[in-house]
């Protein structure tokens, strides 16, 4: 949990769901009651706006989730026709194909003696990252690849800035890591610019590339701005390269986190493990998953809404009042931060019950409507039309990773692993171990012995046609949030 989460989680439980802090000279008030959140998230009237780091924007990416008023409805509106659920039935392929890689890889990797170690949170993150790469850049994946790489380093680097005393205008000082930084923002636009001028070079030509998320970005682009007989109402090639930057954040990043959260936690309560794999061997057997497959998963989509409601990607929604305005009966002047804290609303025991810290999927087995007091508690994606624009592409992507990993291993957590989630940076990892999910000869899924190879615990796989089987070791994210668009 990040540090101001703590101080926050302190205040909140000492004065309430509405408390008062100060952010710096900046005062900060703090909601954690779900329908007042609903309401800022919602924005009706206009009165909040998402606050300016115009450096990070800068660095990182001034794309859909940093626009305000009428620009960000344009970028909204170009955007919306990429990620339609008939358009990521299409990127199916390149889930399955991404996750196939990762499972071979992982069964190819077995020793002599049947143990392998694997540190599965920069697993997780070599697989979203492989599937964004496919899914938004198509043939060009080596180039996408090389971007995401770029986009992961300048991360690393705003945290190394984050851990240090922040005076105004640090940022723009001439250290190695801010010119590290600079150079790597450059390299990007100049890579991203390659790949736009050819692809729409390849429309004029009328080539098909309307396969990738940067294909049917630039398809409704040229369509929007068709339509209007207007360029500005389109974007520009400047645009829509920063756009792209934002698959990064919006594909990679909080489905690794997604996938990390759910496999330690499979690994903590096998009988959840056992009923997720049942489920996913009744629908699908050895094949690999389909769309209307995926659509009826039950249990894993309870426990995927369960990872969220634990660890959501975002722990925190930050708006600004730009005038005046009321919120629950008390008024606010001009430039009061809101802070809208999902973590602790997903931990509240007034909402979630006494087991709200526990590990229960079965509470969304009616819904999410139905798993908890207030329907409207579950904010993972945020709400209202600002709401998680790549929910639906996490999603798949996650039941996608999950169904084909549980057809091959079982998940042991490894017994060195310390659970301690908020801590920043996770100072424990999580270790756990995988046993291989066999097939008969007859088609039906064969079971295994989970002997643990000398103990030390892991991850432990054991084929029954190759009788072996293996250790891993994976580190946890640490929780700390995620902006959403």
């Amino acid at each position: 949990m990040p540090y101001e989460m703590m101080l926050s989680s302190l205040v909140w439980m000492e004065h309430g769901s509405a408390c008062f802090t100060w952010f710096g000279p900046t005062p900060k008030v703090t909601i954690t009651d779900p329908d007042l959140a609903k309401d800022v998230l919602s924005n009706k009237f206009g009165h909040f706006e998402k606050p300016k780091f115009p450096t990070l924007t800068k660095l990182f990416s001034d794309s859909l989730a940093n626009h305000e008023g009428e620009k960000w409805v344009k970028h909204r509106r170009i955007l919306n026709p990429a990620f339609h659920l008939e358009k990521l039935k299409l990127m199916l392929p390149a889930f399955s194909a991404c996750c196939e890689e990762l499972v071979s890889k992982w069964m190819e990797s077995l020793g002599s003696d049947g143990s392998y170690e694997v540190d599965v949170w920069p697993e997780m993150q070599i697989l979203t990252g492989d599937v964004i790469s496919r899914t938004a850049f198509g043939s060009s994946y080596l180039e996408g690849r090389r971007i995401f790489q770029l986009q992961a380093e300048q991360t690393e680097r705003l945290l190394k800035c984050m851990q240090k005393i922040v005076i105004p205008g640090y940022m723009s000082l001439p250290t190695k890591n801010n010119r590290k930084m600079h150079q790597t923002k450059k390299e990007t636009d100049s890579i991203l610019r390659g790949l736009v001028d050819k692809r729409m070079q390849a429309m004029k030509e009328g080539e098909c590339t309307k396969d990738d998320l940067l294909g049917l970005l630039l398809e409704s682009n040229m369509r929007h701005t068709e339509e209007d007989g207007q360029s500005n109402h389109g974007l520009t090639i400047e645009e829509v390269i920063e756009e792209c930057k934002l698959f990064y954040f919006a594909g990679m990043e909080t489905t690794s986190v997604l996938l990390t959260w759910t496999i330690l936690l499979l690994s903590m309560h096998p009988e959840w493990q056992d009923r997720a794999r049942e489920e996913i061997l009744g629908l699908f057997g050895k094949n690999k998953p389909e769309y209307e497959g995926l659509s009826r998963l039950k249990i894993v989509t309870m426990i995927l809404y369960e990872v969220l409601r634990l660890y959501p990607p975002a722990v925190t929604f930050t708006r600004k009042t730009y005038k005046q305005m009321e919120i629950g009966g008390v008024t606010y002047p001009a430039g009061v931060i809101v802070e809208l804290p999902v973590l602790l609303i997903h931990h509240d025991l007034n909402i979630w019950g006494s087991d709200a810290h526990e590990f229960k999927p079965d509470r969304f087995a009616e819904g999410i409507s139905k798993a908890s007091k207030n329907p409207g508690a579950f904010l993972p994606f945020g709400w209202g039309p600002r709401i998680c624009i790549g929910q639906n592409f996490a999603l798949l992507e996650a039941k996608m990773a999950l169904c084909m990993i549980l057809q091959c291993f079982k998940l042991e957590l490894m017994p060195s692993y310390t659970h301690a989630p908020y801590s920043m940076p996770s100072c424990h990892g999580a270790r756990w171990r995988t046993v291989s999910w066999a097939w008969c000869s007859c088609g039906r899924a064969a079971g295994c012995c989970t002997g643990c190879g000398g103990g030390r615990g892991g991850w432990s796989w054991r084929c029954a046609r190759r009788a072996s089987a293996a250790r891993a070791t994976a580190s946890s994210p640490a929780t700390s949030g995620s902006t959403g668009g």
